[in-house]
């Protein structure tokens, strides 16, 4: 409902603004440029989402091959300490740890239509130990959270959105997997900020081996590759961070197959298998990005778009700080409330300022770094008629404004240079 009249506010401000400039302010063109403006909204939806078709079926394809051979339930397995300690009142062995950590290495993966289901059948399972099955349990709450502000280890469809918008603004040796690094360290600070308020409410004792170990160990790996690239040119810098997201998708892309191979199963049967979800799933964007984008268009040709952006960075510049992240804000204000919504604005800002600009990858960044808490809540919740959410929105909320002020220092950090 939120996002209802969000995308209706777009609409009218955006034509009361217009209409006030053309009568009183005889800026007589902006009606017309503002119903351009809009076509060309619709036009580039379509396009972008036809755009994914390929890169969404080659990426599904990808985990049905890693799921059928067994390797996203290792991953399950190398992360089940640190959940097992995270979730109270789930016996060890319980089926549901199952369906909590495919869901969670999906999210990993960056796939989030795949999670999806993957989330509902967690939730259910979570509803069978739920002694009262209108409140949330703590498990549930442990397990939302997790999944509004959990780690990204490869924002796929991040990534394949800038390289399909890189190929429209004729960009030449465009590595869309940049991000990668920053993202991910973005994603890390939301999580643990999310467990820590979590575990703040439930009362969980976080000083225990598996959570120490996760925490240090990856805080060290982001040190390490920090202390590395600091000491590199800016140039150079961003060629490795590509490198080294481009080499990780690529080497588990060749696990996958070659843990299917091992286990003897048609490697390519099971990729056809998952392919074919692609299409249907960029098939159920296209409504949503052309509606966002409509909206959108109407909002920035009135000028109203420029209105909120100056506004904000005046306030930013009063404190002394850089302007310069200002674009990249409507994507974090929309994120918690429409991930559709959100890749809209994020498509945007890349198409207004260009998918390589500093604001193009803060965009990105913020937009591959939390989840869409209203919508996750509303969704699983939903699905098991929980109506009594408890501590889970505030603290989901918490984790993605803390998520947000690392996503953009960390976009300064990899990105900025004066």
């Amino acid at each position: 409902m939120a996002l209802n009249y969000v995308w209706v506010a777009f609409f009218l401000i955006g034509f009361i603004v217009g209409v006030f400039k053309a009568l009183v302010l005889g800026q007589t063109g902006l009606l017309a440029d503002m119903l351009t403006a809009l076509f060309d909204a619709a036009k580039n939806g379509f396009e972008i989402s036809i755009g994914l078709a390929g890169i969404m079926s080659l990426w599904l394809g990808i985990m049905k091959v890693g799921e059928k051979a067994g390797v996203i339930r290792v991953f399950s397995r190398l992360v089940a300490p640190l959940f097992k300690t995270l979730f109270k009142g789930v016996p060890k062995d319980n089926p549901a740890f199952g369906s909590v950590m495919m869901n969670l290495s999906a999210n990993m993966l960056g796939l989030d239509n795949a999670a999806t289901p993957l989330g509902l059948k967690a939730m259910n399972d979570l509803q069978e130990l739920n002694p009262v099955k209108d409140t949330a349990s703590d498990a549930q709450i442990m397990f939302l959270v997790l999944n509004t502000a959990g780690i990204t280890l490869i924002p796929t469809s991040v990534i394949a959105m800038r390289q399909t918008i890189a190929l429209e603004q004729h960009l030449q040796n465009f590595n869309a997997a940049d991000i990668f690094l920053p993202t991910l360290i973005a994603t890390f600070i939301a999580f643990i900020t999310g467990i820590i308020t979590v575990a703040i409410y439930q009362r969980i004792n976080l000083f225990r081996l598996p959570v120490i170990v996760f925490v240090s160990g990856f805080c060290g790996l982001i040190g390490l590759l920090h202390y590395f690239l600091s000491r590199m040119p800016a140039d150079k810098m961003n060629q490795v961070i590509g490198v080294i997201g481009s080499g990780v998708i690529l080497s588990i892309i060749v696990l996958f197959m070659a843990a299917g191979m091992i286990k003897r199963q048609n490697v390519f049967d099971n990729f056809i298998e998952g392919a074919k979800e692609g299409f249907g799933v960029s098939l159920r964007i296209i409504p949503y990005l052309v509606a966002m984008l409509a909206a959108i268009s109407i909002f920035r040709a009135s000028g109203c778009m420029d209105y909120i952006i100056n506004g904000i960075a005046s306030i930013v510049s009063s404190c002394g700080l850089n302007t310069d992240f200002v674009p990249a804000l409507p994507v974090a204000m929309m994120k918690p409330l429409s991930g559709s919504g959100a890749r809209g604005l994020m498509v945007d800002v890349m198409r207004h300022y260009g998918v390589a600009s500093f604001q193009g990858k803060v965009a990105a960044i913020i937009q591959g770094s939390t989840e869409t808490t209203f919508y996750v809540l509303a969704v699983y919740f939903g699905s098991v008629q929980i109506k009594n959410t408890r501590h889970a929105l505030v603290c989901g909320l918490i984790a993605d404004f803390v998520g947000l002020i690392g996503a953009i220092i960390v976009g300064y950090i990899f990105f900025w240079h004066k």
